[in-house]
């Protein structure tokens, strides 16, 4: 049935009786050679390009390049593509290769049709320029990427090349393009796109500032994780330049951005700015940011990070005077910035001199140099001169004196015209010596109060009652030595026992005492006293000097005497009732872990029950 409509030449209804690919094959072959025959040859390439069997590919290529026709070449090589699968990757790359260099061809047929279309203005070849990026942008996935530029290049279509390479991601032809043509703007919005390494903007930077300044430094700005450090060299090429002086230096806006908004610390960024600062003729700038303090609150942090050194190298260099002071101060080399400065400005010379706060002969040395400039520069008659010299002591603070100053003075000069400063002077020492008296009187007088205390104190006593008990024991204090073993290493006052006696009114036994404060106070004290109580102990019955008389250096004591001062100091320094060990008493339980019966008395034991009787109660 197909046959008999595809010779009525129904073709509709011929493809719809078809029951195998060969059928269709042979309608479409109809088709084709009817249009081919009519000279429609882009129809008849729509056609053949959905034959699969009838003919080879070959065999349709060949027909219409015998002929010639390029355009119908292309339209069955563009439709043909359509029909492959995914798979046949080898097949479509070279048919894709095939069209881009018949759409070049085309392009460069209608340039050489008519001169008069250099332009670009012929809508036929806008029309075909536009196919041909849509046919670029479809086939960028399968066209081979360096035969693609190779033919866009030998056809001289640098547009294209560039369109094609943005296709392809090819970032750094694109900008080298736009950097020939001096569209900086252009290559910057390239270099500003989200998949564009930052190494690109290195690399370009030298010839993007150069085009554009202004618009390069903002795109820097903008751009994120961009090092200031590796755009060093074309900022250097930049600041190479001559400059309008009322023009913005860019360089310099964008590393103030770094340093003051990014917070750099790089010391190759800061050097860089510290460098353009001093070649503008404006120095305040300069000493502003050396004044600037980058590192502080930063722990352990330097406060700033350009190298003092080379700073100081290139302000000499450029004759940057307040900014060599400035950096010799904060290096610490105070005479040199004192020196420097009077070259510059006196009052300047005196600020830094004022400086110096922790070293008083390095500040009076600096204003004795300050002092000397001051003399010898002034021209006025003498009288004047020394005037002004005089008012200069006062500016001083009384740090120098007018012996101080008189060596820069001619050894001509009449002393009648220092009289005054010398008067004043000599009654400045006067005052001085007057104190140092009132002082020296006072101080023996000091040590008088001091002699009469010890005396008074060699005389104070204390009186015990009878009754009086010790405040550990509870014993009376004046039992008998014969109960205590310890009386034998203390001085016996006849048969009692030795004993403490405080200021507060606590009285204590020797053995009550050194037993209590072992107890109550820390593991090391107790050991040292317990240690020098057995080394009291087998010295024996030692005489003792009496407690009441006056004190000697321990220096001069017998051993014995010695080791009880020791003792005496560790137990008895203060009451052990009234004093710090009774403070740290409160922290420690009334029951000690080692009193077990004291314990056992307090438990709460559970009653028996059964053996209670129950009482009824009625009512």
């Amino acid at each position: 049935m197909w046959k008999v409509y595809l010779d009525l030449k129904v073709y509709a209804a011929a493809l719809a009786n078809c029951r195998d690919p060969l059928q269709r094959d042979q309608v479409y072959l109809v088709q084709a050679e009817d249009a081919f025959t009519a000279k429609d040859f882009r129809r008849a390439a729509s056609f053949y390009a959905k034959i699969n069997f009838a003919l080879s590919f070959e065999e349709i290529t060949l027909k219409f390049i015998s002929i010639g026709e390029q355009d119908a070449l292309r339209t069955f090589l563009l439709r043909k593509l359509d029909s492959f699968a995914k798979d046949d990757k080898c097949q479509i790359t070279m048919i894709s290769t095939w069209a881009t260099e018949l759409y070049l061809d085309k392009i460069n047929r209608l340039l050489l049709e008519d001169d008069a279309m250099s332009d670009n203005s012929s809508s036929e070849f806008q029309s075909i320029i536009a196919e041909f990026r849509a046919f670029l942008s479809d086939c960028k996935d399968v066209l081979d990427e360096a035969t693609t530029m190779k033919l866009l290049e030998s056809y001289g279509r640098v547009d294209e090349l560039v369109f094609f390479a943005g296709l392809k991601e090819q970032h750094e032809i694109v900008v080298h393009h736009y950097i020939q043509l001096g569209e900086a703007k252009k290559a910057l919005r390239v270099l500003q796109r989200p998949n564009v390494p930052n190494e690109l903007q290195y690399k370009f930077a030298p010839d993007l500032i150069m085009l554009d300044a202004y618009e390069t430094v903002e795109s820097w700005m903008t751009t994120k994780d961009l090092n200031p450090r590796k755009l060093i060299p074309a900022m250097m090429r930049y600041s190479s330049e001559p400059h309008a002086k009322n023009e913005t230096h860019e360089v310099i806006k964008y590393l103030e951005y770094c340093v003051h908004r990014l917070q750099n610390e790089d010391p190759g960024v800061h050097n860089l700015v510290l460098s353009l600062y001093a070649k503008q003729e404006d120095e305040s700038t300069l000493l502003r940011f050396l004044q600037c303090k980058f590192g502080k609150g930063q722990p352990n942090g330097p406060e700033f990070f350009y190298d003092p050194k080379y700073a100081l190298r290139l302000c000499l260099k450029e004759r940057r005077m307040r900014a060599c002071v400035h950096i010799y101060s904060m290096m610490s080399m105070h005479e040199e910035a004192v020196a420097l400065a009077l070259q510059v400005d006196p009052e300047l010379a005196m600020a830094e001199a004022d400086k110096v706060e922790d070293d008083e002969d390095l500040r009076k040395k600096l204003w004795l140099m300050v002092a000397k400039h001051v003399i010898e520069q002034e021209k006025g008659t003498k009288r004047e001169n020394i005037r002004k010299a005089i008012a200069f002591l006062k500016e001083t603070d009384g740090l120098l004196k007018i012996e101080d100053i008189l060596p820069f003075f001619p050894d001509f000069a009449l002393i009648d015209d220092f009289k005054e400063a010398i008067c004043s002077s000599l009654e400045d020492y006067n005052e001085q010596i007057e104190k140092l008296k009132q002082e020296m009187n006072d101080a023996t007088h000091g040590a008088d109060n001091i002699r009469n205390d010890i005396s008074a104190l060699a005389q104070r006593y204390a009186v015990i009652k009878r009754d009086e008990e010790c405040g550990v024991c509870r014993r009376k204090i004046l039992n008998a030595a014969d109960d205590y073993r310890m009386a034998r290493v203390y001085t016996s006052v006849g048969s009692m026992a030795p004993f403490y006696v405080f200021p507060c009114g606590h009285s204590f036994h020797a053995h009550c005492l050194i037993a209590h404060v072992t107890r109550c106070t820390t593991e090391a004290q107790a050991e040292y006293i317990l240690d020098l109580h057995k080394q009291l102990t087998l010295l024996g019955n030692e005489p003792r000097k009496e407690s009441l008389a006056d004190e000697e250096s321990i220096t001069s004591m017998a051993p014995g005497d010695k080791i009880r001062s020791q003792l005496d100091d560790a137990i008895a320094s203060e009451c052990p009732f009234c004093g710090e060990l009774m403070i740290r008493e409160i922290s420690l339980p009334f029951i000690l872990l080692e009193e077990t019966d004291e314990i056992e008395s307090w438990e709460i034991k559970p009653l028996n029950l059964g053996a209670q009787k129950s009482f009824s109660l009625t009512v």
